[in-house]
């Protein structure tokens, strides 16, 4: 009956002038709210420090289905709707204008966690979890709203959903543990996206995403690890990027007895030195140490310390300092023993 109405109103009304109404009002809505939005977009940027295409990205079509809601809004307020099919359009307008604010505030809070806790590099989403809980907490709410406006009694449903929900924790234990640890671990900010981390099974490589059920490492072979978030959050983490990427290395060295202490330590330094300067990963201003700490069976061994901007640039530099290393010492005549043990045996005495 409603649909009938809205036919008849349409033709003693004149199609033509009607739907050139409609037009106008729509054009008229999209173009407002898309300048109103582009200068939005230009204040934000200049007084934060979020991309302009991360924004972009995150109100993509926003500013369509508002000039919509606002051209549906111009009609009923310019033409004459008898009361039935006048409702219906009221009762759209609300739904759309739930829909567009609910898609708004979703859109808004993701992109907010993706400027907070950064961007993953490949095909990962990043803080994956924390976009999809609050995406699914928005619409949620979102739908309880649009059903109200339609005069459908949410408080049963709510009822319904309490008892459901509890019957459903119950059944998901294991995978409501993995969501919260999950949560956990990215509220406490001490770990996050793209982070270089050890874990005490052993297992090493960058935080590239967390799910709401598993955390995804890329290890320094290339390969992705997936470990459930409950047994990431119980295990002893070790955080190479916290509380600043930088970190210092021991490369351990020995030379024979036979060699002159002070002149190994004047040419391991200066070799570190080279090779911080050279080597892309190292850091240039620190001042490689040497420092000896054991007269070993063969050798007197020490350390070289020197500094890197990341811990997966440790690699790189104890290869390239290893091999000048070696030529150098191989050029000053210093010895890098071979294992070697003696053992004095004297014969016992006949009786």
């Amino acid at each position: 009956m409603i649909f009938t109405d809205i036919v008849n109103q349409i033709i003693n009304g004149g199609f033509k002038t009607h739907l050139m109404v409609y037009l106008l009002s729509l054009a008229l809505g999209i173009f407002i709210i898309q300048l109103v939005f582009n200068k939005l977009l230009k204040i934000v940027v200049r007084k934060t420090n979020i991309s302009y295409s991360l924004l972009q990205q995150t109100l993509k079509g926003i500013p369509t289905l508002l000039g919509i809601v606002i051209g549906l809004y111009v009609v009923m307020e310019i033409l004459t709707i008898p009361p039935r099919p006048l409702l219906f359009l009221q009762r759209l307008f609300n739904a759309l204008v739930i829909m567009s604010l609910t898609l708004l505030v979703a859109r808004l809070f993701s992109g907010y966690l993706k400027q907070k806790f950064g961007k993953t590099s490949g095909a990962f989403a990043s803080t994956s979890i924390l976009a999809t809980t609050i995406d699914l907490t928005v619409y949620t709410i979102g739908i309880l709203f649009l059903l109200e406006s339609f005069g459908v009694a949410i408080s049963p449903l709510l009822t319904a959903l309490g008892v459901g929900g509890l019957a459903v924790a119950l059944a998901l234990q294991d995978t409501l543990a993995n969501l919260f640890s999950g949560i956990n671990i990215l509220v406490a900010k001490q770990i996050k996206i793209g982070d270089f981390v050890k874990l005490s099974t052993g297992e090493e490589g960058h935080i590239v995403d967390m799910s709401w059920r598993n955390t995804t490492i890329k290890t320094s072979n290339e390969n992705m690890v997936v470990i459930p978030n409950q047994k990431f959050a119980t295990s002893t983490i070790t955080n190479y990027a916290q509380p600043f990427a930088e970190c210092s290395i021991a490369i351990p060295v020995r030379v024979s007895y036979e060699s002159d202490l002070d002149h190994v330590e004047k040419v391991s330094i200066a070799v570190a030195k080279e090779i911080l300067q050279e080597t892309n990963g190292g850091v240039n201003s620190f001042e490689p140490l040497v420092r000896y700490f054991s007269f070993a069976e063969s050798s007197i061994d020490f350390n070289v310390i020197m500094r890197v901007k990341t811990v997966t640039d440790q690699h790189l530099i104890r290869h390239e300092f290893i091999k000048r290393l070696h030529d150098r010492y191989q050029q000053e005549k210093i010895i890098i023993p071979f294992p070697t043990r003696t053992v004095n045996w004297e014969r016992a005495p006949l009786l």
